[in-house]
């Protein structure tokens, strides 16, 4: 068993969410976990974990979304673990650096012992091995990014575009579950 995996379990068995949804997901992804191995990974088929981070600027009480090129949504930045991520918040970190490109990026501690957690998991239907392939599933664990005071943002090829959106500011093309990611978030920070 990797590290990652063990984290993974560990994360998602230490993490109480408060609501129904939340902990029907919570056990189908530690089923998924018990049952795979590879259950982090692109290769693992027809599901596999995700890991995203919604980045925050408490102090201007906004949230930086990406536009999605294959999905064509304001989405928070995320990807697909590597072997070489340590830990799932590490993944989800990794990833919001490298989609917003921003250092000091940090996750917010929600859990005990000031230890990061996911603050929402959300199941969705991607074709993230090609268009031509059958449709698989992303189970993806949500964190919170912290920026920095005066963080600016750089566009990198994953992104057709990159903007900082206000809390109750965010734009048309934004699905129910970005949106409920963000209202937790904005609870969180305050």
């Amino acid at each position: 068993m990797s590290t990652l995996h063990e984290d993974a379990v560990a994360a998602l068995t230490a993490w109480a969410p408060a609501e129904d949804d939340q902990r029907e997901l919570r056990r189908d992804y530690l089923a998924h976990l018990a049952d795979r191995q590879d259950g982090l990974y692109k290769s693992c088929l027809p599901a596999h974990l995700t890991a995203s981070a919604l980045v925050v600027d408490p102090a201007d009480r906004r949230v930086l979304l990406t536009l999605h090129p294959k999905v064509g949504l304001w989405l928070q930045m995320g990807g697909h673990c590597e072997p070489a991520d340590a830990t799932l918040g590490a993944a989800a970190l990794r990833e919001a650096v490298e989609e917003s490109g921003i250092a000091g990026l940090t996750l917010l501690a929600t859990g005990g012992a000031g230890r990061p957690s996911p603050v929402k998991l959300d199941r969705h239907q991607v074709h993230c091995t090609g268009k031509d392939r059958p449709a698989n599933t992303h189970l993806d664990v949500q964190y919170v990014a912290l920026a920095p005071a005066g963080a600016r943002e750089l566009i990198s090829e994953e992104s057709l575009d990159l903007r900082w959106f206000g809390f109750d500011e965010l734009p048309e093309l934004t699905d129910d579950s970005v949106r409920r990611l963000v209202g937790l978030a904005r609870a969180l920070v305050g």
